[in-house]
């Protein structure tokens, strides 16, 4: 049986051991549902990309050792620095992406990858009372559903650092996950946030590039810039430029590969 290749990629940073783990899977051919989610979950990441040619760029899918998602940014990143790295694509190629969130589209940036992402809207909803108690949190200053998750906005970074949420009551919620932002001290950076998913098996992911999709037009809206930078402040941490284009999304960052290996006799 053909070895198949598997890298672990750390995504939205230049520093091995920062931003965000993946595992970028290359497949040459299908393989079932339910092997794949095998395999997320050995590799025990947060989430496990699987790229498979197409006629026309790549097909992809996320798995959380727990679940399949709709939607991930950095395993994207992950993956596309990876077809460029291993010269699978030209460097001057852009990459499609085919997944369960239509094509996603990938280009190299001179030393950034810039990820094409559909914008997912915020809808202002009352504060469920199981949401801020999870989070320990008694008042917000937004709080919006989302096709994915829930977005809390709070005052101030100190309440976003110091959070120390439920786990066990958050993953009753239904929602895949809860973000929870606030405007930064930081000059150099416009907003912050963390993002947390105990229903899908992620306690707290250090970088999420699908929560952007719904923070870059909530902040861009708010404070009137089209252009943004990010930081997600978790223990590892990582920083991700944020454009607004209509109902589109731009997220750039960087990537650097930590590990290479085979999967054998599976």
């Amino acid at each position: 049986m053909t070895p198949i290749r598997i890298f672990q990629v750390d995504a939205f940073t230049e520093q091995p051991f920062a931003g965000n783990p993946a595992a970028v899977c290359l497949l040459n051919e299908e393989r079932e549902e339910n092997w794949m989610q095998l395999v997320a979950a050995e590799m025990n990441l947060s989430e496990t990309a699987f790229v498979m040619p197409r006629s026309i760029g790549y097909k992809l899918r996320w798995f959380t050792p727990k679940a399949e998602v709709e939607l991930c940014g950095h395993a994207t990143l992950a993956s596309a620095h990876v077809l460029w790295e291993e010269g699978l694509v030209d460097r001057d190629l852009d990459i499609n992406f085919s997944t369960k969130s239509g094509t996603l589209y990938c280009k190299r940036q001179q030393t950034d990858i810039e990820l094409n992402f559909p914008a997912t809207l915020a809808t202002e909803i009352t504060p469920p009372a199981s949401l801020l108690q999870a989070l320990g949190l008694s008042k917000a200053e937004f709080v919006g559903d989302t096709k994915y998750d829930k977005l809390v906005v709070v005052t101030t970074e100190r309440e976003v650092r110091s959070l120390k949420p439920d786990f066990t009551s958050l993953a009753k919620l239904p929602a895949r996950g809860v973000i929870v932002s606030s405007t930064s001290q930081d000059p150099k950076v416009d907003f912050i946030s963390r993002f947390f998913a105990p229903a899908v098996g992620i306690n707290e992911d250090p970088v999420t590039g699908s929560a952007h999709c719904c923070l870059g037009p909530y902040w861009a809206k708010r404070l009137n810039k089209r252009i943004l930078v990010a930081y997600q402040a978790s223990e590892r941490g990582g920083t991700l430029g944020v454009s607004v284009a209509d109902d589109r999304v731009l997220l750039s960052g960087r990537a650097v590969t930590v590990l290479r290996g085979e999967l054998t006799g599976v």
